[in-house]
C-alpha cells in the first residue's frame, strides 16, 4: 500500500502512524525499499536537514516481524556510539517512539557508491577520479576499519552501499554499520549478510571464525572495487600501482593464513606503500 507524508509517496504492508516525525521538519525523501525492516527519511528545517532511520513499521521489502527489526536497530544505535570517528556518518540521537526505535543523523552530503555500471552513476563518476584522490578515499576506509579492530570490533554487511562520497569536498564516509559485532565472533548463519563481492570465504562457512583476518578479506576486495575491477582482480585492471596491488592481493587470500593478521597492520603497509 502506499502512505504519503509532507506530500512523498512511499510503499508499506500497512498503515503506520508516523506523526512523530513533524517536529524533525518536512520530509522531502524517503527510502522504503530495504530489506532490513528499516524505513529512512531525509527531513529539512529551515536550513538544516537530518536523516532519521526508522524501526517498527512493516516495510515492503522485509520477510520478518518488525520486533525484530526494532531490536535490532536498538543494538545498532549502541554499535554507532562506541564507534564513533570522522569518517563514519554523526549520530546525533536515538529514541523510542510509541510502535518503534528511531536514529536520528546528521545529514552527510554526497553519494552511495554502490554497483552501477551506468556511466553517469556516482561509481562509474568515482572510477574516473584522479587515483590520489580515490587511493587517499581507501587509506580512509582502512584507517575506520583500524578503528573498529581496535575496540574490539568486526565489519558485518560492509560493501560498496555503505559508502558515501562528497564529490565536492573529496571525502569519503561510512555509513550503515548496523550488523558489526564484537569479538569473538561466529559464523552461525552459513551464507552471511552482504555482497558476495566482498566476502571471504569463512563467511560462507557454518561455525568459523569471523575476525580481523576477515576484515582484511574485505577491505581488500573494496580496495578492487575501488582501484580496479571487484570482479577482476588482475594487476592489469588495477590502477594504483604495482606496491598496493601486491597488499590489496595479499589482503583477498583465500587462505586465511596468507592475509594480513590485522587490518592495523594492512593500513601500516598501505602508508608506508603510498
Amino acid at each position: 500500500m502506499e502512505q504519503r507524508i509532507d506530500s512523498v509517496p512511499f510503499l508499506l504492508r500497512r498503515p503506520h502512524d508516523f506523526n512523530w516525525l513533524a517536529p524533525f521538519g518536512l520530509v522531502f525523501r524517503v527510502w522504503d525499499r530495504q530489506d532490513s525492516g528499516n524505513i529512512a527519511f531525509g527531513l529539512k528545517i529551515e536550513d538544516q536537514q537530518v536523516f532519521i532511520k526508522y524501526a517498527g513499521a512493516a516495510t515492503a521489502d522485509y520477510e520478518g516481524h518488525p520486533v525484530d527489526a526494532v531490536r535490532r536497530l536498538q543494538e545498532a544505535a549502541n554499535v554507532y556510539e562506541i564507534l564513533e570517528h570522522p569518517t563514519l556518518v554523526r549520530l546525533l540521537d536515538h529514541f523510542e517512539t510509541e510502535d518503534g526505535y528511531a536514529m536520528l543523523f546528521e545529514w552527510t552530503e554526497g553519494e552511495l557508491l554502490r554497483r552501477d555500471d551506468s556511466p553517469s552513476s556516482p561509481i562509474s563518476r568515482f572510477r574516473r577520479l584522479p587515483i590520489e584522490e580515490r587511493v587517499e578515499a581507501v587509506e580512509r576506509i582502512l584507517d575506520f576499519h583500524a578503528h573498529v579492530e581496535a575496540f574490539g570490533y568486526v565489519a558485518i554487511d560492509f560493501y560498496d552501499g555503505s559508502l558515501i562520497y562528497d564529490f565536492e569536498r573529496k571525502q569519503i564516509r561510512i555509513c550503515d554499520i548496523d550488523f558489526y559485532s564484537p569479538t569473538p565472533y561466529m559464523n552461525e548463519m552459513g551464507r552471511m549478510w552482504g555482497s558476495s563481492r566482498f566476502m571471504s570465504p569463512e563467511e560462507y562457512e557454518l561455525g568459523a571464525t569471523i575476525d580481523s583476518r576477515t576484515n582484511v578479506y574485505g577491505l581488500g576486495a573494496m580496495a578492487f572495487c575501488l582501484l580496479g575491477s571487484e570482479t577482476d582482480r588482475s594487476r592489469e585492471r588495477w590502477e594504483a600501482g604495482d606496491e598496493l596491488f601486491e597488499l590489496a592481493a595479499r589482503a583477498v587470500s583465500p587462505d586465511r593464513s596468507e592475509r594480513w593478521e590485522t587490518v592495523a597492520e594492512l593500513l601500516e603497509a598501505w602508508r608506508a606503500a603510498r
